[in-house]
Formats: structure tokens, C-alpha cells, sequence
């Protein structure tokens, strides 16, 4: 019997995930996470988002920033709700597509590059340095970005997405505090990472699954080093937001 598992292949989607049946474990996690993040958001007085939140002037000595600015909203419970009603969606759907490894890939990239597209677009003389950014919204972008070549693989109309995409694009003109730039950084990752699960030929399915979601980790780490390089040392330093 032991050996009859060890050669047993488990069942594949076709985009090379593991086809799981069952709840969504990993969108789950992530909800439940930005929930109890909230909470201690609100719980401390704003002190839990002093301490995880991003900007482009603390990110440079603190890193890890930004991706758990990525699992921090706005006080406001509208943010939470559209971001996590937003990855309910879409997340559960990919998750099994592309199976739990893939899709934290995605989710973590997405969200990194939303922190990325917020760096890489601010000025360091300008007030736009200093100020915080939080929010799952780059992460939730690039799950968007990431299930148009899905839908398109799956000769399944993408219209309804791609339309979303742009009325969310178009809310910054209207609402203010929205940092846009963080759902272009989301979306590019996401379009990336997306475009390459689907259309890998089934063979490279699982070279591609680690190997593309490496090189985009790289790509983000080199962005970001080399907007730091061309930042004046006084704009560097440590801001308060």
C-alpha cells in the first residue's frame, strides 16, 4: 500500500496545481489575518500601524515593511471590507487553480510590488517620501492582474475583470488617499506571474511555478535597491508618518 502511494500521482488542474477539494485554506488565512491585524490596529490607538505600515523612507532600513503594510487597512471599515470581499472573489478560485504554493507566491509578489510601484513613483524631495501606505489593495490588484490570462486559458470571457480594473484605476481621481501607484505595482506582478502559470506548457509547469515567481522576487529586490541608489542621503533618512 505504501508503495502504491509513493507512485499514485496526485491529481493535477490544468494549470499544474494540486487539485484540492475543501475550503480555501490559504484566502482564509489571509483574511483571518488582516481581521486580527485590524483589530490590533484599533486595539492600540494606531501604534500596530506605526510599526508595520510602509513608506519609501522607512522601507530603505526596515524592509519587511513592505509586505506587512499589506495585511494593515485604514480605520475606516469600507477598506477592509471592498479588499477582503475583493480576495474572496477572486482568491479562492486561483488558489485552487494554481494550487496553495503558487498562490502565496502570487499574493506575497503582488503585494511587495504594490509597496514597490509606491517607491519607485515617489518623489524623495516631495511629502509623498514620508507618508504611510497600508492596505491588501496591491495584493488584490495583482489577483486581478493574475486571473485575466487564467480566464483567457480557460477561453472564458475576461471583460467583467478588465472593467473592474479600470473603475478601480479611475476611483483615485475622484477619492482622495488612495495610493494608486501600489495597485499599478500589484497589477504589473500579477499580470507577470498570471501570464506565466497559464500559458507554461504543461512539462515546464512545475520549473516555471518556482522559477518565475524567483525571478520576479529578484526584480522587485533590484527596483527597489536601485531607486534607494539614486535617493540624496538627507532624503533617506528615517520619517515619522
Amino acid at each position: 500500500m505504501a508503495e502504491a502511494q509513493r507512485n499514485t500521482r496526485s491529481a493535477r488542474t490544468v494549470f499544474g496545481g494540486t487539485a484540492r477539494g475543501g475550503r480555501p485554506v490559504v484566502t482564509l488565512t489571509i483574511i483571518g489575518l488582516c481581521a486580527v491585524s485590524w483589530i490590533l490596529q484599533l486595539a492600540t490607538g494606531g501604534a500596530w500601524t506605526q510599526q508595520w505600515a510602509f513608506s519609501p523612507a522607512i522601507g530603505q532600513v526596515e524592509p519587511w515593511r513592505f509586505l506587512t503594510a499589506a495585511f494593515l487597512h485604514s480605520t475606516t471599515p469600507l477598506h477592509i471590507l471592498f479588499n477582503m470581499y475583493a480576495l474572496w472573489l477572486v482568491g479562492p478560485f486561483l488558489e485552487q487553480a494554481f494550487g496553495r504554493a503558487r498562490f502565496i507566491a502570487l499574493y506575497v509578489l503582488a503585494a511587495v510590488g504594490g509597496q514597490v510601484g509606491v517607491l519607485l513613483l515617489a518623489d524623495p524631495l516631495q511629502e509623498s517620501w514620508y507618508v504611510g501606505v497600508v492596505g491588501a489593495s496591491g495584493a488584490v490588484f495583482g489577483l486581478f492582474g493574475a486571473i485575466i490570462p487564467v480566464l483567457r486559458r480557460l477561453g472564458r470571457n475576461a471583460g467583467q475583470i478588465v472593467v473592474l480594473i479600470a473603475i478601480n484605476m479611475a476611483l483615485p481621481l475622484w477619492l482622495p488617499n488612495i495610493a494608486w501607484q501600489a495597485h499599478v505595482g500589484g497589477l504589473v506582478v500579477g499580470l507577470a506571474l498570471g501570464a506565466g502559470f497559464a500559458l507554461a506548457p504543461r512539462e515546464r509547469q512545475r520549473l516555471v511555478g518556482w522559477a518565475l515567481p524567483t525571478a520576479v522576487g529578484v526584480l522587485l529586490v533590484a527596483a527597489a535597491v536601485w531607486k534607494y541608489s539614486t535617493v540624496p542621503t538627507a532624503a533617506g533618512v528615517l520619517g515619522l508618518f
